[in-house]
């Protein structure tokens, strides 16, 4: 009987495009960073469908003899779990693509600031962009608090908190920091927003305060993970 807990593809190779059909080697460094957030929805729609089985990408689907269960749709489960190894194979390439491109870009502007050239525009087609790439997810914001009088919304993506950014937050050590440094003082936080009308994330920035007494936990009230 063929292993009903393995997945339909194996993790190999990454897809060479981009979902409207555009090899990723011509995206630009807004287009990339937009799919990376298209990656990232759909795996958490996916890991959603995995928690209504009550399953996870390790779970059996046989029974102890080796059939297969007949309490879940074990053939949806292989097949969102074969989406999400590819999915997570694509990602890695994302970000390994952003960087370079992070890397690049940071390069010219530094460049043209040496020779007082006027700054190239970031890979967006817009010479007014500003390339910033995000290093956490707000993954939850609660009802009166600072984060939430902010404009801070669950989903959102910081690409800067205060002087700390993708370059410098040590796994959000530096955020933690940053509002321990300023409690009752306003913080400068930029993010990046899904688009209502499924486009590009628009970027939104915000002044938040640190401070107890909110009527919850710390001094934010949200919850922020690592990208």
């Amino acid at each position: 009987m063929d292993d009903l807990h393995a997945p339909t593809v194996t993790s190999g190779p990454t897809s060479t495009a981009y979902s409207n059909g555009v090899p990723k080697e011509r995206l630009s460094l807004m287009e990339l960073i937009a799919e990376k957030e298209r990656v990232e929805a759909e795996l958490s729609a996916l890991g959603s469908v995995l928690d209504s089985h009550g399953v996870n990408m390790n779970t059996s689907l046989t029974t102890f003899d080796g059939f297969p269960r007949s309490d879940i749709d074990v053939a949806q489960i292989r097949t969102t779990r074969a989406r999400i190894i590819r999915l997570r194979n694509d990602y890695k390439d994302l970000m390994a693509r952003i960087e370079v491109g992070l890397h690049a870009h940071h390069a010219a502007l530094a460049e043209a600031a040496q020779n007082n050239t006027p700054a190239p525009a970031a890979a967006s087609g817009s010479s007014t962009a500003v390339v910033e790439a995000p290093f956490a997810k707000v993954n939850s914001v609660v009802p009166g608090s600072p984060a939430e009088s902010a404009g801070l919304q669950a989903g959102d993506s910081i690409v800067k908190f205060g002087t700390v950014d993708w370059t410098n937050h040590e796994k959000l050590s530096k955020v933690a920091e940053i509002v321990s440094q300023n409690e009752g003082l306003p913080v400068i936080v930029k993010a990046l927003r899904a688009s209502s009308l499924g486009g590009r994330p628009e970027q939104v920035q915000m002044q938040l305060t640190p401070r107890r007494n909110w009527g919850g936990r710390g001094l934010l009230g949200c919850h922020l993970l690592p990208i």
